[in-house]
């Protein structure tokens, strides 16, 4: 059985404004007939304000009135006719007040990081409108002196798989690499690049390498001679 909006609120209206028994009021409410006993009896809802059920469009008067002359009565609930509210379509990302402020900083990082990326998906990503990424693009934006490119994971603007989302989107030419960001483009070229010191000795030359290999004599041969 449905229950009426604010079932406590309207039990304690209808404890004081009619002749209804425990029984029906708790039925009607969906409450255990001793918790209306002790709203009636002041220990439970003190200070409570009542919802009056009629007002509101749950009951009528008549309907209080039938249960009134009969104990054994249940209040049954008036069906609204009125047409429900159509839910609301998915709109712009909520951005809590305090990380507004981040956007520019987030929008500047994504740009840099992937040029490749649409207004509309920086859009949807970062929770911003396009006319603001346009103006950090172009550096037409009223706080450009004072935006420093930040990831808008680490700002929690948006979560990594949605970034990774984002990324997977941009079409790229066939065999050309995955994306990646410039940071990692960077430790991959490090790690490269002490991966090649290590293959060979330092000082120690191609040119060497193939005189030693070859058996001809070198400075370091006569050297240790």
């Amino acid at each position: 059985m449905p229950l009426p909006l604010m079932p406590k609120a309207t039990a304690v209206w209808l404890v004081e404004n009619t002749a209804l028994t425990f029984e029906q009021i708790a039925a009607f409410c969906g409450l255990h007939s001793l918790e209306i006993k002790a709203i009636a009896d002041g220990e439970v809802a003190v200070g409570m304000v009542g919802l009056d059920p009629i007002a509101n469009g749950q009951l009528s008067k008549e309907e209080i009135e039938r249960a009134e002359k009969n104990p054994d009565a249940r209040l049954r609930l008036l069906i609204q006719d009125l047409p429900q509210p159509v839910a609301r379509s998915k709109g712009p990302r909520y951005t809590p007040v305090t990380k507004r402020g981040d956007k520019p900083d987030a929008i500047a990082w994504v740009v840099k990081q992937f040029p490749d990326l649409s207004d509309a998906q920086i859009s949807r990503l970062i929770g911003t409108t396009k006319p603001t990424i346009a103006a950090v693009r172009d550096r037409t934006h009223w706080n450009t002196q004072n935006i420093k490119p930040r990831s808008p994971v680490l700002l929690g603007l948006c979560t990594q798989r949605e970034l990774e989302e984002a990324i997977a989107t941009i079409r790229r030419p066939p065999g050309a690499p995955p994306v990646v960001a410039q940071d990692e483009m960077e430790d991959q070229e490090h790690e490269g690049a002490h991966e090649g010191e290590s293959d060979t000795h330092p000082g120690f030359g191609d040119d060497d390498h193939r005189k030693y290999a070859s058996g001809h004599d070198t400075e370091l041969d006569e050297a240790v001679d």
